[in-house]
């Protein structure tokens, strides 16, 4: 993946917290997190694009909208935003696989694994979903513990629980 000329920042509210969202001069979709996790997207600005650093910028009118119809109940708007994200060959696998778990569904880190092509990489797969930029748009919170636990989730536990609930997948 290439690295984008510019990057900008824009914050929206959710039911969960101001979320950051970063697109780039050609309007796709950078990275997605919460407010609370500023130095967490400073440290991935930092990996994957070097000395770029954001700028205050409104995001596209189409990913603002997609993002607050997904909280308003339309779930299925998140698959309407276009992204790009730097990261190896691997993460993008995992990263394109969360994408293609629906809302109200939930898989395991081994499902993830063998979605993304490495079905005995249960560990990296695991890496990977915990290092994606991406937040709700490549929903990392529909991946659970065998047990059916809620095991962890950048934005916190109880943010999971939330979008969980929300899809109705709890």
């Amino acid at each position: 993946m290439s690295r984008p000329a510019r990057l900008l920042l824009d914050r929206a509210p959710s039911p969960i917290g101001e979320l950051l969202i970063l697109t780039d001069e050609a309007g796709l979709l950078r990275a997605v997190d919460f407010h609370d996790h500023e130095h967490r997207l400073d440290r991935l600005l930092k990996t994957h694009y070097g000395p770029l650093r954001p700028e205050p910028g409104a995001a596209p009118a189409a990913v603002r909208d997609a993002l607050a119809a997904y909280f308003a109940g339309q779930l299925d708007t998140l698959n309407t935003i276009p992204w790009a994200t730097n990261g190896t060959a691997f993460q993008h696998a995992v990263w394109t696989a969360l994408t293609q778990i629906p809302a109200g569904e939930t898989i395991t880190y081994s499902e993830l694994a063998r979605r993304a092509g490495r079905p005995n990489a249960i560990r990296a797969a695991g890496h990977a979903n915990g290092s994606n930029p991406l937040s709700i748009v490549a929903p990392c919170h529909r991946v659970i513990g065998m047990d059916g636990s809620l095991t962890g989730y950048g934005g916190g536990i109880a943010r999971k629980r939330w979008l969980l609930a929300h899809e109705k997948a709890l």
